[in-house]
């Protein structure tokens, strides 16, 4: 069936496809250490990131992510309104304030802004360089736009199922606005072959602009599994910027500065193993700690973290502390990638609106129900409505404190097809203010209708995909010419998407019970990070000290975590061991209101959700407690 598929007019010259025989030879290996900064997590980080990486000290390349599921929606949604959006501009805006100090210092940079229309993007930054008199060596990747392709695959039965609820593709095909494939690092690393010192992507992986400059440095073979694996864990701990330097870490108080922060910087050495760092004299903080924090965010099943490059098993991972601000990392095995691509598409799935209203003491929280009574018994039924007492529970939920607000922001949502019931909520919503409790004022006037721009993720086989390459400079552009497109395709060998077991049997210390049980928080015994992907929410939890990771493993249960999430996560728990950085990883299905732009709550990513699942109070030995310093929690006379 899948022979008969047409596929998309050729525009390239070239086919690149990686295989075993593409390490270069020995002598032509380069083994000096590679120094890899990152200066973007996301879209919308700190824009002064990129000069701060290129001023303060040495560096071979600096990595900038800032594409997310969400994000390719929101570029999407910039697209039907604007033909000439579609890309980061917040990228090429801080190039123009750093492009001579990058070509001076032949520093390469590699970002994944190009979105949904990297060549555009490209142009820009050549248009910068012609103002400045620059004339460097430009690559775009495109080619994860599938769209030209997915009626004909559906038609000649690629399976395009949501691989999260198993829905039919049917079911929305008549509304899809943008399909796009996750590449990996084969495509950047074309790029970086034909000297490109500035390359945009569009749905690069976030690890795979990490890994290509270490395949190109080293001469690392495409089916080099450990070094791959390797790279993609650099990738992980790099991709969310200073999130590995002590942002978001859950001992805050630890880290001497949050001003000038450094962002994450790996030192990686031709083996494979590599040292987490950051510029001196910058404010943050790296130690295990705030490593095993990024390693555990969006994990998944630690021993098969998927990739188009390489399949990871996190739990062989090797950390240890050699210096103030350097953690060196080692001991990762792969496996060759299973046979299928990731694919984002997004589709039109009606509208939403959300407001709020601000209630003051005293009984505020009483007051607001009141006004959610009187709010939605004024309104029809929609497909899905929201209420969040903001400032008492609305992202704990039941794990929130229960205690008397002084003020809460009482927040409405609501989503449905039918937009003539959105502007029906919009105009009731300040409405009620005079018609209620008194203590109360509207916040930010009417909500406005959005359009839902929704996810659909789903697999294809990665041989229907090829990325498109073109490297050229401003000169080559400068009169419009067209630019000249090389493919590498995604072929060679796949594998069943997990590593090999190890065999490796952890050690955990003992402590003797002293038989006397206390109440402590769990935050004393353990701290965590918590990340979306789609509508599943994952919490890592780590132990504090190595004891204590056996008491995780027997008390913390996916049942006692679905239980603390009641009202939150509707779906299944999943919890994962993963021993060798004493941490439990857990997926909570159905948690984050549909995800994405679906998503009415207030987090829709779920960042909240390690700290909430961290508040509950447990009963260890005393020993235990002691060990870690925590503070037992005296019963209330």
């Amino acid at each position: 069936m899948l022979a008969s598929v047409l596929w998309r007019s050729p525009r390239h010259v070239v086919s690149a496809v990686p295989n075993q025989d593409s390490a270069r030879s020995e002598e032509d290996v380069v083994t000096e250490p590679l120094r890899i900064a990152n200066a973007s997590g996301y879209w919308g980080d700190d824009l002064t990131a990129l000069r701060r990486q290129l001023e303060g000290g040495p560096l071979d390349v600096i990595t900038m992510d800032f594409l997310a599921e969400i994000t390719m929606s929101i570029l999407q949604k910039q697209v039907d309104r604007d033909p000439s959006a579609g890309f980061a501009r917040d990228f090429v805006s801080q190039l123009d304030d750093v492009m001579e100090l990058a070509v001076e210092n032949d520093v390469k940079i590699i970002a994944n802004a190009g979105g949904v229309r990297p060549e555009a993007c490209g142009r820009a930054i050549a248009a910068i360089a012609t103002t400045k008199g620059l004339n460097p060596r430009i690559g775009v990747v495109a080619g994860d736009d599938l769209m030209a392709d997915i009626d004909a695959w559906h038609n000649d039965g690629v399976d395009l199922s949501n691989m999260d609820d198993g829905r039919r593709f049917g079911e929305v095909i008549e509304r899809v606005s943008s399909a796009n494939a996750y590449f990996g690092a084969v495509s950047v690393l074309t790029a970086l072959e034909q000297d490109a010192q500035f390359i945009v992507t569009g749905r690069v992986t976030d690890t795979g602009i990490t890994l290509a400059p270490m395949m190109h440095r080293f001469g690392w073979a495409a089916d080099d599994w450990d070094k791959l694996a390797a790279g993609i864990i650099a990738g992980h701990i790099l991709e969310c910027g200073a999130q590995s330097t002590g942002g978001n870490f859950t001992d805050w108080r630890d880290v001497p500065s949050f001003h000038n922060v450094g962002y994450p910087i790996v030192e990686v050495d031709a083996d494979g193993s590599f040292v987490v760092t950051k510029h001196p004299g910058t404010g943050g903080l790296i130690n295990t700690a705030t490593v095993k924090e990024q390693l555990v965010y969006e994990m998944g099943d630690p021993s098969a973290y998927l990739t188009p490059d390489v399949v990871v098993d996190f739990g062989s991972i090797e950390l240890e502390d050699v210096g103030p601000d350097r953690v060196r990392v080692s001991g990762i095995r792969g496996a060759a990638p299973t046979n299928l691509l990731k694919v984002s598409m997004s589709h039109h799935d009606g509208f939403k609106a959300s407001g709020a209203v601000m209630i003051c003491g005293p009984n505020a929280r009483e007051k607001a129900e009141m006004f959610k009574e009187i709010l939605w018994g004024r309104l029809p039924e929609f497909e899905a409505t929201l209420t969040e007492y903001v400032g008492a529970d609305s992202t704990w939920g039941p794990l929130a404190p229960s205690r008397e607000a002084n003020e809460i922001m009482l927040r409405f949502g609501v989503r449905d097809h039918d937009k003539a019931k959105i502007r029906e909520f919009a105009k009731m919503l300040p409405a009620i203010v005079l018609s209620g409790p008194p203590g109360v004022s509207v916040i930010g006037g009417r909500p406005a209708a959005q359009d839902v721009v929704a996810y659909w993720p789903c697999l294809i086989p990665r041989d229907l995909c090829r990325a498109d390459i073109a490297v050229f400079t401003p000169a080559d552009v400068a009169h419009g010419a067209e630019l000249s497109w090389t493919s590498a395709a995604f072929e060679g060998p796949s594998g069943p998407g997990r590593v090999d077991p190890s065999g490796v049997v952890y050690d955990f210390p003992s402590i003797a019970p002293t038989g006397d049980t206390v109440t402590v928080k769990l935050a004393d015994l353990a701290h965590g990070r918590s990340g979306d992907k789609g509508d599943t929410c994952n919490i890592g939890v780590i132990a504090r000290h190595p004891a204590v990771y056996p008491w995780l493993v027997e008390n913390l249960t996916a049942d006692l975590v679905k239980q603390s999430f009641t009202g939150i996560s509707t779906g299944d728990v999943e919890r994962f061991e993963v021993p060798n950085i004493g941490a439990l990883n857990f997926l909570l299905d159905e948690a984050l209101g549909g995800g994405g732009t679906l998503s009415l709550h207030i987090d829709a990513q779920g960042k909240t959700y390690s700290h909430a699942l961290l508040s509950i109070e447990v009963e260890v030995d005393r020993a235990l407690a002691d060990l870690v310093g925590a503070t037992v929690i005296e019963p209330v006379a």
